[in-house]
């Protein structure tokens, strides 16, 4: 196919994304138009993989790009899709070969979402993350586009409105209580809405300023302090202080107290003895209680301030690892458990163990993130943790610690993902090899090859052979080129020939990523084969080839 009908093949994935974005927002999912929408957009993807592997979509703020070229553009904000994307981190979406109907669907039903109107606690990314799908992979970072570029002229023109109208109404207070006269029949007027929020908020205010005094008070009553009774009562204070104003939200106020506190265990000049009752308070703040009323206020908040976290977590003990695990399971926010991760991300370090602990639990979501915790921790130690995991009941554990196996490496993996290669559910094995691959060892290399060697390997289904295949192009070297070429010349005997066709065809397939330009020669020999699949892989392959893909 010419380079231009790739283009139009690829822009029409793009409309028919647009399309059912508009179509199953407004359709439930019975209705006659949203089931012929999905059906027509999966048309459309059939076609696209007809000989081809893969769809790679690159996310610019107004553009789209397929390799090179600009599929989609659009500079306005409203039914921007790029921007839709790009907007919450997304810089690069691949759609493989392989997908289902319902895979394609679960993935548009996402992008249909209406996150500035519905009730929606997470990020595309976030969804696409918890939906684990097995043939749709993404790329993205953590810089989202603000939604209006007028954001900060438009807040400063707001702020200035409401002092303007705050002075207005205190003018008019003070003009009243000017006049040498007041008129005795006065209409009273009833407070509006607005009027009670804003005298709630100034009650609020209030509320903080004392707290805030109240804590200065206590640290120069600190200072004049001389006896361990002092020094009790004044710690209790302080928690006390300190737990007021987590049930507040005023998390700020927290960072300023044990910044204070971090500063004074920190000095030469303070006795041990004070800085056992100092240490207390700190401990107090990463405690079950604390941190009970720190998940009530996350999964409550509607804005919640990531960098006043990432400095509040910065200030806790190891001790908040336990709480912190606690109400990981219990959170109803994905944005308040996407906070908790990170605090643990930020502790686990402090002790392994005690995190460990955590792929104990019950509940497999929760064993799940645990292991996403130590996978992004990549500490060693934790290997032999998740080594105890691999057998879990769940599914998505299984998988996720077998990701984590194979980034982290250590004693024992092998053994247990190539145990893992015969898992009798498809999405484990898929996974153990992944893994495999992504540890690019020679004894990953050599456990996949003796895999494909091995007698009944051509019994699998032709695209779990393939993705062997796919795995094992990663290693360029002479070995992998050989053992490819040798695969592609073997000929077949008559019993069972067209399972060993699939195995040649898949060698074709794996030569065209070698980045090897001598199997060019050899793949031509095979692009009119009489066998249909090793001729359109062999014809594929040398267009990778020759295109340096």
């Amino acid at each position: 196919m010419e380079l231009n009908e790739d283009i139009k093949a690829a822009r029409d994935i793009i409309q028919a994304l647009l399309k059912s974005k508009k179509m199953i927002r407004m359709y439930p999912a019975n209705n006659p138009i949203y089931i012929k929408t999905i059906e027509d957009t999966y048309a459309r993807y059939r076609d696209y993989f007809d000989y081809r592997e893969e769809l790679i979509l690159r996310i610019h703020q107004n553009d789209i790009l397929w390799e090179s070229e600009n599929i989609y553009s659009n500079a306005e904000k409203e039914d921007n899709l790029a921007l839709f994307f790009f907007k919450d981190g997304l810089r690069e979406l691949k759609f493989k070969r392989g997908m289902s109907q319902q895979e394609m669907e679960d993935f548009l039903r996402i992008i249909s979402l209406d996150f500035e109107r519905e009730v929606v606690d997470d990020d595309i990314v976030t969804l696409l993350w918890e939906k684990d799908f097995q043939n749709i992979q993404y790329v993205a970072d953590e810089i989202v586009l603000a939604d209006d570029d007028n954001y900060e002229a438009e807040a400063t023109q707001q702020v200035q409105e409401d002092t303007n109208e705050s002075d207005n109404i205190m003018k008019a207070y003070q003009d009243a209580f000017s006049e040498e006269e007041v008129e005795k029949d006065v209409t009273i007027i009833p407070l509006s809405d607005k009027d009670l929020q804003q005298l709630m908020h100034e009650i609020e205010k209030d509320s903080q300023d004392k707290i805030s005094k109240l804590v200065d008070i206590l640290f120069e009553t600190m200072y004049l302090a001389d006896t361990r009774t002092d020094f009790e009562d004044l710690s209790d204070y302080f928690i006390s202080a300190i737990e007021y104003s987590m049930r507040h939200g005023d998390i700020a106020m927290i960072i300023s107290v044990l910044t204070k506190l971090q500063d004074i265990l920190g000095a030469d000049n303070v006795d041990s003895e004070i800085k056992k009752y100092l240490k207390k308070i700190v401990t107090y703040t990463g405690s079950e209680k604390i941190i009970a009323v720190l998940g009530e206020f996350l999964d409550s908040s509607q804005e919640m301030d990531d960098k006043l976290m990432e400095d509040f977590v910065k200030l806790l003990d190891k001790n908040a690892i336990i709480p912190l695990m606690n109400i990981l399971g219990e959170l109803k926010s994905i944005h308040a458990r996407k906070v908790v991760i990170e605090a643990l991300i930020f502790l686990g370090p402090k002790d392994i163990v005690t995190l460990a602990k955590g792929l104990n639990d019950s509940r497999w979501y929760v064993v799940r993130n645990i292991i996403y915790i130590l996978r992004k921790i990549s500490d060693k130690r934790a290997v032999e943790y998740l080594l105890k995991t691999v057998r879990h009941a769940d599914i998505r554990v299984k998988k996720e610690v077998i990701r984590a196996l194979g980034e982290l490496g250590g004693s024992g993996v092998f053994q247990a993902l190539r145990e893992c290669l015969d898992d009798p559910d498809d999405q484990v094995r898929s996974a153990a090899l992944r893994s495999l691959g992504n540890i690019t060892s020679e004894a990953s290399k050599r456990i996949i090859m003796d895999r494909i060697n091995d007698k009944g390997f051509k019994d699998r289904d032709f695209e779990e052979k393939k993705e062997y295949f796919e795995v094992l192009s990663k290693w360029k070297d002479a070995e992998v080129f050989g053992f490819l070429s040798d695969l592609l010349r073997k000929k077949p005997f008559f019993f069972g020939s067209s399972k060993v066709d699939e195995i040649r065809a898949c060698a074709a397939y794996a030569l065209g990523f070698s980045g090897n330009r001598e199997a060019i020669t050899l793949l031509g020999k095979y692009k009119g084969d009489g066998n249909k699949l090793i001729r359109e892989f062999s014809y594929s392959a040398i267009k990778r080839l020759e295109h340096g893909q």
